[in-house]
């Protein structure tokens, strides 16, 4: 079995966690619900407040799955206990983001602005016009929204213009020189 999966996965007592018919996982926190489908090489078993991931064969497969499961489910609990967060800025004269509603407003140096929809169980903020902050309870859903908005227009090598995450280290070239 993998290191991983050995591990047990703890929860607090505000998280609510139910298996059906032994094949939905359904955790519910603080922050929201969330749901996901067990495959039959992993077994997932409740025991007071923690939660115990097993391959059920000795495939390699199996004994892979139990650990990607069981980071899942680490993940899922997180996310309703604490939620995920990924900050985004806009570097560039004129680069600039709003939120309406539902949509996200970007304005990246094209010709045009660029409208983002933004999907369900994600909340996007705008503390300036320079940042954007992603929010949510499922991990994979914010990141991938981030990385869909780091897209529209990823930073540029020789200035470094463009959409990047808040930490990120663009690093620049030279320009080229005339001999």
């Amino acid at each position: 079995m993998s290191r991983i999966a050995k591990q047990p996965v703890s929860f607090p007592e505000s998280v609510q966690i139910s298996i059906k018919d032994e094949e939905i996982l359904h955790i519910q926190g603080q922050k929201g619900e969330l749901e996901l489908n067990l495959i039959s090489q992993v077994a997932v078993k409740i025991e007071s407040d923690q939660l115990l991931v097993n391959s059920t064969s000795k495939s390699k497969f199996s004994r892979a799955a139990a650990g990607t499961y069981r980071s899942l489910i680490n993940n899922m609990v997180i996310g309703v206990t604490e939620g995920y967060k990924k900050e985004l800025e806009l570097v560039g004269v004129g680069y600039r983001a709003k939120t309406q509603g539902k949509m996200l407003n970007l304005t990246l140096g094209f010709s045009h602005p660029v409208n983002y929809q933004i999907p369900d169980g994600i909340e996007i903020s705008t503390p300036s016009q320079t940042e954007v902050v992603i929010n949510g309870i499922d991990k994979q859903k914010v990141g991938q929204v981030a990385a869909e908005l780091r897209a529209i227009r990823p930073p540029e090598p020789y200035k470094g213009k463009g959409v990047r995450y808040k930490d990120e280290q663009i690093t620049l070239k030279e320009t080229k020189k005339q001999v």
